[in-house]
């Protein structure tokens, strides 16, 4: 486990799950409540959370729309001041959405969710433009074209972290579409990760505000 990753790089040591059996995620999760109380864990399945929960009685705290894990005295809670926006097309990026949003919770930042705002109902997006204007960081969720990623850059002047979704059937199957869309991007502004990235999303997210505070 790498300690020092929090005080090196910002960010501390998230376990990504979906390649791990139970029970090294048990043996991880001894080690990390023995040394720093808290983890935080994603890509975790419905077996694997309830092992887990089953091995630390009263001390993990499952999303289960997310797949996500989180191990301490208390679960994650949301609070009022939003600095981060998530803006999701629709409603069947949730799992991402919220793993975005879970993931910004363990890093301290609270955040904001806009759904069901695609571009095939333009309105509902310009309509909340000045809304999302007031936002330090724009994290944007899409799948099939990806068309929110540019659209939306176009409209605010924060920067937009790019998420493309595996969202989508034929060409767009795979979200490989979606995240074409968003490195070919002509708009300005816009990071990308990769797709379903959400934690990746999180983080960059988290980075940008560490930079704009300390320059």
């Amino acid at each position: 486990m790498d300690w020092h990753r929090s005080a090196r790089a910002g960010i501390p040591e998230v376990v990504f799950a979906e390649s791990k059996c139970a029970q090294q995620l048990m043996d991880i999760a001894e080690q990390h409540i023995a040394r720093s109380n808290t983890l935080f864990m994603t890509r975790v399945s419905a077996d694997k959370a309830r092992a887990l929960a089953m091995h630390l009685p009263g001390k993990v705290h499952v999303h289960e729309q997310s797949c996500t894990v989180f191990i301490g005295e208390e679960p994650l809670t949301m609070g009022t001041h939003a600095r981060v926006a998530i803006v999701a097309a629709g409603t069947s990026d949730m799992p991402v959405v919220t793993e975005i949003e879970q993931s910004l919770l363990y890093l301290g930042e609270d955040s904001r969710r806009y759904v069901d705002v695609g571009v095939a109902g333009l309105w509902r997006l310009t309509e909340l433009a000045d809304e999302l204007s007031a936002y330090s960081v724009i994290v944007a969720v899409a799948g099939m074209e990806g068309a929110l990623f540019s659209v939306l850059a176009g409209l605010v002047p924060a920067p937009v972290i790019a998420v493309p979704v595996s969202v989508g059937y034929g060409v767009g199957e795979g979200g490989h579409v979606a995240l074409g869309s968003a490195l070919s991007s002509c708009s300005p502004g816009i990071a990308v990760v990769n797709i379903d990235n959400g934690f990746g999303a999180a983080a960059l997210a988290v980075k940008m505000l560490g930079a704009a505070i300390t320059r």
